[in-house]
């Protein structure tokens, strides 16, 4: 037999071995008696006028028995469907006829049959969004604004840009860097805020780093596919891809946050989201600057980047759990990573190419201004 062979299946044998032990249960006799960890997590709630219906999901050594359900203090009939003991990783949706009151807090108790008791609070009881086509239609037009029109108003600073040099191309490209580099910081913060909502067993913390790597090398691997870095139009459109689905992880976290009234829809935060956003505009025609990009490319460039917003707070209202928005976010820091790095790249390209000193100032400068424009405008916006 191949040495090299034996050299693999020695080892597999052996955790062949370790794992039958290990279940079999000799390993831990003395701990066969003891009893199950439960673990309950409350993933989503759904108000409507019927009352509180709460999907929770067992995620501990054993299955969940919900045996009682207090409201405000005081004991309500519930249904459970699947009835039953719920298993681990499994998820079950619980339906209270409680009279609950808009605009007040309340207090949810589920107590299993040990005894266990996992507390959940309502801040502010707002009845859930139904899926009207008049809520359908105001939702999407809060997609277009704060995605869609940001995104193409900042692409009309393209003209102006074009006119100046490489000083300019320089400052615009440093810019772009900037923005997207605060960008990437502040996706992934939002991505993991969202895992610490979701069910600890599903270990979304850790998830959301191995997405975001995957997706950045991935992107990476198909931007230099053809042995040359990405530039132009082509370094456009992966930066468009990026900030859609940015956009998108942002819409489904938009869409959960007003399903549960934690987040307030006026005027002024519609107007923080459109000024945020418009940056994202400039840092796609960036790369374009010494190109000739017809219209069509523009208006499919502002709809990858901008349009993705629009079902991310449609599927956000509706049925999209924490850590699904995670992962969500988690793909769109892995995207907006990998063309920070490619624009990284031109930019050191450039400057060892020109014999402008001034050429690094204004980078330097440019991506100073990136990072402090994008800090200023993300203080307009507070979603929860």
């Amino acid at each position: 037999m191949n040495r090299a062979l034996i050299w693999l299946l020695v080892p597999a044998i052996a955790l062949t071995a370790a794992a039958a032990a290990i279940l079999s249960g000799g390993l831990f006799s003395g701990t066969a008696d003891a009893p199950p960890i439960e673990r309950l997590t409350i993933e989503r709630l759904i108000l409507d006028d019927s009352g509180i219906t709460a999907t929770v999901r067992a995620e501990g050594s054993g299955p969940v028995s919900i045996a009682q359900i207090q409201v405000d203090g005081a004991y309500w009939s519930f249904t459970q469907t699947p009835p039953g003991p719920i298993s681990r990783l499994a998820t079950a949706r619980i339906k209270i006829p409680y009279p609950w009151v808009a605009g007040e807090t309340h207090g949810l108790l589920i107590v299993s049959s040990t005894g266990t008791t996992y507390e959940h609070i309502i801040d502010v009881a707002v009845a859930t969004p139904r899926a009207t086509p008049s809520r359908i239609g105001d939702f999407t037009l809060l997609g277009l604004l704060v995605g869609l029109v940001p995104v193409a108003l900042g692409m009309l600073a393209f003209p102006a840009l074009r006119r100046g040099g490489a000083r300019v191309y320089s400052f615009v490209l440093a810019l772009t860097l900037g923005l997207l580099g605060f960008l990437f910081i502040d996706t992934l913060a939002e991505a993991l805020e969202n895992a610490a909502h979701a069910a600890p067993g599903l270990h979304t913390g850790g998830m959301v780093w191995l997405v975001m790597l995957v997706t950045a090398v991935g992107l990476l691997a198909v931007g230099r596919r053809g042995g040359a870095a990405p530039n132009g139009v082509r370094l456009a459109f992966f930066i468009a891809l990026g900030i859609g689905l940015h956009n998108f992880g942002e819409g489904l976290a938009i869409g959960a946050a007003y399903a549960t009234g934690a987040m307030a829809l006026g005027g002024f935060l519609v107007l923080g989201f459109t000024l945020h956003n418009v940056t994202e505009g400039v840092s796609i025609v960036a790369p374009m600057l010494e190109d000739r990009p017809t219209l069509k490319i523009f208006t499919g460039l502002a709809l990858l980047a901008g349009l993705p917003t629009v079902p991310g707070i449609l599927l956000g209202v509706s049925v999209v759990a924490g850590h699904w928005a995670a992962l969500a976010l988690a793909v769109g820091a892995g995207a907006v990573l990998q063309v920070a790095v490619e624009i990284g790249a031109l930019l050191v390209k450039r400057g060892r190419e020109s014999l402008d000193p001034a050429v690094a100032t204004h980078s330097v400068l440019g991506f100073v201004v990136g990072i402090a424009t994008m800090y200023g405008t993300a203080l307009l916006v507070q979603v929860f």
